[in-house]
């Protein structure tokens, strides 16, 4: 059965958490660079793929008993809190590397947004913490599934299409605040439960 509530659970934390991201950044720079439609078709397939496996990572989880999973993910979502506070900016060096892709076709254009995404997501916080979001509402996998493919579509789409406007309208600082503090609030929820 879907919820509502927990998908847009999941879209919240998981823009919140996107957002600061190198990979935003990434997708920015090769929106502006090369066709945007072609780019965010690549980045949309690639974040579907990431959100697959994340909730399927998420699912075998709930097989660990109970507390464990509550605290497993207490855990997970305060590192990733920290991982959020203790991250640095992109360098001009991985923006340089984003706009190496060549050619203005479809499936060259698509396919570096495609790899781009695959390999930077791989593991990334967005992946870790659907994959928490997975574990923490088990019986909902779609829910937690859809909230966080849309939420990261629509941070890509605002970065792709959105351009260079977004950056000086969006103050990323306070976008890394706000998901720090929604992430240590889950964490510490987690962790509660799993005393309880």
């Amino acid at each position: 059965m879907f919820d509502v509530g927990v998908a847009a659970l999941a879209f919240g934390v998981v823009v919140l958490a996107e957002l600061p991201d190198k990979t935003a950044l990434a997708g920015l720079v090769l929106g502006t660079r090369y066709r945007a439609s072609y780019v965010y078709a690549g980045m949309a397939a690639a974040f579907l793929l990431h959100v697959v496996l994340a909730i399927v990572a998420g699912s075998v989880l709930t097989l660990l008993p109970t507390r464990l999973l509550r605290a497993l993910t207490g855990v997970l979502f305060l590192a990733g809190a920290a991982f959020l506070l203790l991250q640095r900016p992109p360098d001009e060096a991985a923006v340089a590397r984003a706009r190496e892709p060549g050619g203005q076709s479809f499936w060259p254009v698509a396919g570096a947004g495609f790899s781009f995404i695959l390999a930077a997501e791989f593991g990334d916080l967005t992946q870790i913490v659907t994959a928490n979001l997975a574990a923490r509402y088990a019986g909902q996998p779609l829910s937690v599934g859809v909230g966080a493919v849309a939420a990261l579509w629509a941070v890509g789409a605002l970065v792709v299409l959105g351009g260079r406007g977004l950056i000086r309208k969006v103050p990323l600082g306070l976008v890394t605040k706000a998901a720090v503090l929604v992430m240590l609030v889950l964490g510490v929820l987690s962790l509660v439960e799993a005393v309880a």
